[in-house]
């Protein structure tokens, strides 16, 4: 697979089969992401990968987590911006009612969507999970920096046949995952990472997000 198949064949999967995912394999796609640019060389990010009977043991905590702390832990940063403002905001509403039209949900249906997301913790069912942190000291390049090395680590995915969901939610469980991943005080917990085969029998499969066009987000000059 070539890098352009690969940009246009990544998706954030929502439904994964369980087949096992090689463990050779995901070092492989980890050692390779690990060539991703970082100002000064200083390479921030610190990964995670859990899977087998330890992710498992992960799915039975969060399912009593999100019971008992239905709104999270309270995360190191805001996730979206506390006034997000059109076009962004509209972009993420039009996704949001794409993916739960196809799931069926209606807006009115806050149950059923809220039981749909406390799937994100749960992996969407995948094999394997990815969390990444970084150093607290760290500021806004090198956050973009963690930005480089996971894109990396999704199209390395798709060359293997696999497929990811990035995840930001998990930020708002903090202690929880923190806890889990022995993650020392001086590091914060940035984002997690389904991993997995996608189940293309499911709605969501041929759920692909709009992007906006060239000509809205980009500018050219002398040329």
């Amino acid at each position: 697979m070539n890098v352009q198949d690969a940009i246009a064949t990544r998706r954030s999967v929502r439904e994964f089969l369980d087949t096992p995912v090689p463990g050779d394999v995901i070092r492989r796609v980890l050692e390779q992401a690990l060539r991703a640019p970082s100002g000064g060389n200083l390479q921030p990010w610190h990964l995670h990968v859990v899977g087998g009977e330890k992710l498992a043991e992960l799915k039975a905590i969060m399912r009593t987590r999100v019971q008992e702390a239905p709104t999270g832990e309270g995360s190191d940063y805001d996730i979206y911006p506390r006034e997000l403002v059109a076009p962004y905001r509209d972009r993420r509403f039009a996704v949001g009612e794409a993916m739960y039209a196809r799931l069926g949900i209606p807006r009115e249906d806050k149950a059923a969507r809220r039981e749909w997301f406390a799937r994100n913790y749960q992996f969407f069912g995948a094999p394997l999970a990815l969390f990444c942190s970084v150093d607290r000291r760290m500021g806004p390049p090198q956050w973009s920096d963690l930005g480089m090395v996971l894109q990396n680590v999704m199209l390395l995915l798709r060359a293997e046949g696999l497929d990811s969901c990035p995840q930001e939610c998990w930020a708002i469980y903090p202690q929880t995952i923190g806890s889990f991943i022995a993650l020392p005080p001086e590091r914060m917990l940035f984002t997690g990472m389904s991993i997995g085969y996608a189940d293309r029998s499911r709605p969501l499969d041929a759920l692909v997000t709009e992007r906006a066009p060239l000509s809205e987000v980009a500018e050219f000059t002398g040329i």
